[in-house]
């Protein structure tokens, strides 16, 4: 059983949001188009399409930036650290009074970030775990993650 606390700042979320919104079809067919318009301008000296290239490629990470400071200051699960526990039967999150248990096979996926270890309880939700945060337990929840879930849903880098 591991016992972690946690507290989701506003740069935690926006590096989920950006690896969620990146790793998805519309952010993918967003960033091939946007680099497309800018290689377009180069060729045909016609620099309209820099300009369109370059806010299709800036228009996102802004977007995603002021989103996460702006959930991170009116939601109030964010103002608490979080407390989770992950045991052999899943994960429970609690905060206050409040507390939810999930189990590992209810889980969509895992991944990691250059920050984070993210476990995501549905295909648009996910608990963010910051690696400056988890300090040495980072190698037992990464363990524990890959022990309980599929191989084929993990996806961390250590």
């Amino acid at each position: 059983m591991l016992n972690l606390t946690i507290k989701i700042e506003a740069g935690d979320l926006y590096d989920y949001m950006l690896m969620h919104s990146y790793h998805s079809p519309a952010g993918i067919l967003g960033s091939t188009f946007g680099a497309v318009l800018i290689i377009f301008a180069f060729a045909t000296e016609q620099w309209m399409f820099l300009v369109l290239g370059a806010v299709m490629l800036l228009y996102l990470p802004w977007t995603l930036f002021i989103r996460s400071r702006r959930q991170i200051l009116s939601n109030s699960s964010f103002q608490e650290p979080l407390q989770y526990t992950l045991d052999e039967e899943g994960l429970t999150i609690s905060q206050g009074t409040e507390e939810a248990k999930m189990a590992w096979e209810d889980m969509h996926k895992a991944v990691s970030t250059g920050r984070s270890i993210i476990l995501y309880t549905s295909r648009v939700n996910a608990t963010i775990f910051p690696r400056r945060q988890l300090g040495e337990q980072k190698t037992a929840v990464i363990e524990m993650i890959s022990t309980h879930m599929s191989p084929a849903k993990v996806k961390i880098r250590s």
